[in-house]
């Protein structure tokens, strides 16, 4: 095995990596499908159609599911910062602390709080009290979302702080300006609207395989109502990826300005350019030689940066020099090989979204239901696209931001600085990083066998109402909700 893979920093990282990638598989799933299990629910409150009720019953299931699951595995991100990344910790803990604890007390208690009460309080609340509190678990799982993203986006553009030399951190000086950074600002309705797609295709592909399998548990009222679900559902998607699209032009401009080298490396673009070019595909070693580009669309990337074609975008060897005399000598490129496909497949699984939901919507136009096998099996694979986008996403967000895990803020916060290499825990071995990141694949391993059983034990059994429990000492079966 080659020496750098063996040394603390890039064990660490791929243990980092990989929790990460793993636990973000279901918040956004999580964050999407709470908006439509509330609409669900106030669909059933406002008609009282039993329809609803089910159909409310059904996907709720699914989202405790993932809910559950998305808790478990954000934990272990938790003790990986007092373990593997002792030095970053200590380094901007008087600045996480104030967010990771609002995301605690005011998001996580609220969402768990009002949660319980809309598991168990089927016909023992008011309908009226019942339907707010799944709004209130909406509200909450995207207030905790926001509070998570308010402290990634200052390691991002760091903002409301001093820098204290003699103990070498940063010190909070206003929570509100790390809370109103434009980085979150632009950020949260980005992962927001990458939600929205997410869960809807999530609700497209379940509904379209319901519609054409007919199991157990899936009455006609139960198919009919599928339908309306799943076209909601498209629209969702739709609605998502105008979302998406919009927010990620304003966070692409954002970027040019705080992180500039990370734009370059997406493009893989070497020199400063005017009237660079957005590269759809490059060929040869995108590493080592930029790029060999195929196929551009003119004056793209200049206008991506400042919304106008004429403008000039700085390359990855102009910055290089740049940060060198600025920072001192080293290597300020990011892995330009990663960053520039992971930038292109989360544009390009986005776009299969959206496809996949507008062609489905054209399908079922004017009552139309879909039941064919070549649609159902485009929209259950469908599903993949949104969590690989944002998997892609993310893997750019991070990697794009190397060498720095704290980024510099160009604009009068150098100092506030930190990189990559200098956050990893000094004390810990590269043998028991390796250990602990064996231990976590194998564990996560069994988790995803758990979730996606769990989850297609759920799809199968259909729309049912409850769950039939043993019978209990005097005879009598327990029901329950969930």
């Amino acid at each position: 095995m080659h020496t750098l893979a063996l040394q603390p920093v890039s064990i660490a990282r791929w243990q980092f990596g990989i929790t990460t990638v793993y636990h973000y598989l279901f918040v956004p799933l999580t964050l999407g499908l709470s908006w439509i299990v509330a609409v669900l629910h106030s669909a059933w409150y406002r008609t009282g159609d039993e329809r609803w009720r089910r159909q409310t019953k059904f996907w709720g299931k699914l989202f405790l599911i993932n809910f559950a699951m998305g808790v478990v595995t954000g934990i272990v991100q938790e003790f990986q910062f007092g373990m593997a990344w002792s030095a970053y910790s200590r380094f901007v803990g008087d600045v996480f602390g104030a967010p990771l604890a609002m995301e605690a007390l005011a998001a996580f208690f609220l969402e768990s709080t009002f949660l319980g009460l809309w598991i168990f309080g089927w016909d023992r609340l008011p309908k009226k009290v019942h339907l707010a509190t799944i709004w209130l678990v909406a509200f909450g799982t995207n207030l905790s979302a926001f509070f998570i993203l308010a402290a990634n986006s200052w390691m991002q553009h760091p903002v409301g702080v001093t820098y204290n030399a003699a103990k070498h951190r940063a010190e909070l000086t206003s929570i509100w300006k790390v809370l109103t950074n434009n980085t979150v600002l632009y950020a949260f309705p980005h992962t927001l609207t990458a939600a929205f797609m997410t869960a809807g295709m999530f609700v497209v592909g379940i509904s379209a395989w319901q519609i054409h399998k007919a199991r157990k548990g899936t009455t006609d009222d139960d198919r009919a109502a599928f339908r309306p679900v799943m076209r909601g559902a498209m629209v969702f998607v739709l609605v998502g990826g105008l979302g998406v699209a919009g927010t990620g032009h304003l966070q692409t401009r954002l970027m040019i300005k705080q992180q500039p080298m990370k734009m370059a490396a997406a493009e893989a673009l070497c020199t400063t350019t005017r009237r660079a070019g957005f590269s759809i595909l490059a060929l040869g070693d995108v590493g080592s030689e930029c790029s060999v580009r195929t196929l551009d669309i003119p004056g793209g990337l200049s206008f991506l940066a400042s919304d106008n074609f004429d403008s000039t975008v700085k390359g990855v060897h102009n910055l290089q020099a740049e940060y060198t005399a600025r920072y001192g000598p080293g290597n300020y490129r990011p892995n330009l090989a990663i960053t520039y496909w992971s930038f292109r497949f989360m544009i390009g699984f986005g776009l299969l979204a959206a496809a996949v939901a507008a062609w489905g919507l054209w399908l079922t136009r004017k009552g139309r239901t879909p039941t064919g096998r070549w649609f159902t099996r485009l929209a259950v694979w469908g599903i993949a696209t949104p969590f690989l986008a944002n998997t892609m996403g993310w893997i750019f967000t991070e990697m794009g931001r190397q060498p720095w895990i704290v980024a510099p803020n160009p604009t009068g916060l150098d100092a506030v600085r930190m990189f990559t290499a200098e956050g990893v825990s000094g004390s810990v071995s590269a043998l028991t990083l390796l250990i602990s990141v064996i231990v976590f694949t194998v564990l996560y391993g069994v988790l995803a066998v758990v979730e996606v059983g769990l989850l297609l034990r759920t799809v199968r059994n259909g729309p049912d109402g409850t769950i039939t429990a043993p019978a209990d000492e005097h005879g009598e079966r327990l029901s329950f909700a969930y």
